[in-house]
């Protein structure tokens, strides 16, 4: 049993959920779909460790679906970076799914929690196999999984607000525009190259950096991939979808669904157009780190003024998102570093901050700041995580997002950007402004209604937001492990390692 897991280690990572997705329309209407997802996630969350430890250990994997060999069968293939996003997917969604049970049964009917979990499992297939597969096309496909169960996922917080419909629909609609950019992309590069195996697209393009039709596809991938990653000014879709989705809905989106966007864009830019391509057309690395740092000065400036507080999380997250894709437009080891650590970092961070937003929406229903007011004394475990996240937004020393910063200011030393590491510590002095606002509100003013009795939130739901909390002070005081995997992962996509 070992030695077949073993032998089919990345195919059962994606096939696993999938089958899974499928079953829990029929195990049962009441719990036994959660049962279901828990044992699922939790075991790909394994399967992600043992591949991970697999790839650091002997290189990258390659697995011939069927035994066809590429180009002309799919494959997967993982490699540091891939294997790294597979391990962060897969941990949040693990502990996610714990928090879910409680979540989702104060959110969603009962009569829909089967279909919630279906959908949940879906979209965990698609960012999965996003993630590991190495044919263009299939990756498409999985996106589209990953998006059509995205959309359900959103709608199904029509529950509580009618708003949550229609932020899914401008969702489907974005989304939509996204995918058949990246579609259009894809189909130019199979029309000048003949295949959709990104290994052999990224050896066929080598002599093809001139030509128009490639050109154009790079156009169209860019505009797409960054509908996908949130860039703005395309990132529109975002706050509306976190602010009126299930708790855990916003959490395992803003933890995963970015950072699988940013994945492709590390894979398509410097994988399969290569790192000489994107620094040599259209002015990439300026086009990245311009819109980046908009991002990270607009969207704060955004977050400080929002009265409901997952929408202020949720314009944190565009700014964010800039810190990522600044890595990648400064286009030396140090930033890119700082971009994919930030991708971790960030996944456990916001991911915590939603789930602690979740356990005040469990017991107060909402979470405007009317709501929040003086909840620091009436729950202060779950306030006390809301702070120790907002210290790793801000990046203070000891929490993980300090780690990505340090690596990005380096980066953008390194290459003479002096202006741009003013930016970033510009954006840390930004989110101290709407970090403190949380900070005031929870333990410096009055409850709006002291008459109402409010109990701390249940360990069901403390305890995977404290596991997200806690990771982010554990990988900010010792990132040994997540720094050295980063710095592998952007040596082996700038060519440092083969």
């Amino acid at each position: 049993m070992i030695d077949f897991v073993q032998k089919h280690l990345p195919i059962l990572i994606v096939v696993l959920p999938l089958l899974a997705g499928l079953g829990a329309l029929f195990v049962g209407r009441r719990h036994q779909p959660w049962m279901l997802a828990l044992a699922t996630t939790w075991t790909v969350f394994g399967l992600t460790i043992a591949l991970l430890t697999r790839v650091l250990r002997d290189g990258t994997v390659e697995y011939a679906i069927g035994g066809w060999a590429p180009p002309w069968g799919i494959a997967l293939r993982v490699d540091a970076v891939n294997a790294f996003i597979l391990l962060i997917v897969a941990g949040i969604a693990a502990v996610t799914t714990v928090f879910a049970r409680r979540s989702i049964a104060a959110e969603v009917p009962d009569y829909r929690w089967r279909f919630f979990y279906s959908a949940w499992l879906l979209c965990f297939t698609g960012l999965l196999g996003i993630t590991i597969t190495g044919d263009a096309f299939n990756l498409y496909v999985l996106l589209e999984i990953s998006s059509l169960s995205t959309y359900t996922l959103i709608a199904l917080g029509m529950g509580k607000d009618r708003r949550a419909l229609t932020a899914a629909f401008r969702y489907l609609v974005l989304g939509t525009v996204g995918a058949t950019f990246i579609l259009l992309g894809i189909g130019h590069l199979y029309m000048m190259t003949g295949t959709l195996n990104m290994a052999d697209l990224a050896v066929r393009l080598h002599d093809l950096h001139d030509n128009r039709v490639v050109l154009t596809a790079f156009a169209f991938m860019t505009v797409g991939l960054g509908l996908k990653v949130a860039l703005f000014p395309l990132h529109m879709w975002l706050p509306n979808a976190y602010t009126y989705a299930p708790s855990v809905v916003t959490a395992f989106l803003a933890a995963t669904a970015t950072k699988v966007g940013a994945y492709m864009a590390y894979r398509f830019m410097f994988t399969i157009f290569g790192r000489t391509f994107t620094e040599g057309q259209f002015t990439v690395d300026i086009f990245l780190i311009t819109f980046s740092c908009i991002a990270i000065v607009f969207a704060s400036f955004v977050a400080i003024r929002q009265n409901h507080i997952k929408r202020l999380l949720a314009y944190s997250s565009v700014a964010q998102i800039g810190y990522i894709v600044l890595g990648m437009g400064l286009h030396n080891p140090d930033g890119l570093t700082g971009s994919i650590v930030h991708v971790f970092n960030h996944a456990i961070t916001k991911g915590g901050l939603f789930l602690a937003l979740g356990a005040i929406v469990y017991r107060l229903g909402d979470v405007t700041v009317g709501e929040f007011q003086g909840i620091g004394r009436r729950m202060p475990l779950t306030a006390a995580a809301i702070v120790v996240g907002g210290l790793s937004l801000v990046g203070v020393p000891l929490t993980a997002g300090f780690i990505s910063k340090w690596y990005l200011i380096q980066g953008c030393i390194e290459s003479g950007r002096w202006v741009v590491a003013i930016v970033v510590l510009g954006g840390s002095v930004l989110a101290v402004v709407y970090v403190w606002r949380l900070v005031e509100l929870a333990y410096f003013t009055a409850p709006s209604q002291p008459e109402v009795e409010v109990r701390e939130a249940p360990l069901s739901l403390l305890i995977p937001t404290w596991l997200l909390i806690g990771a982010t002070v554990w990988f900010g005081i010792d990132a040994t492990f997540t720094a050295s995997t980063a710095r592998t992962a952007a040596e082996t996509l700038l060519g440092v390692i083969p």
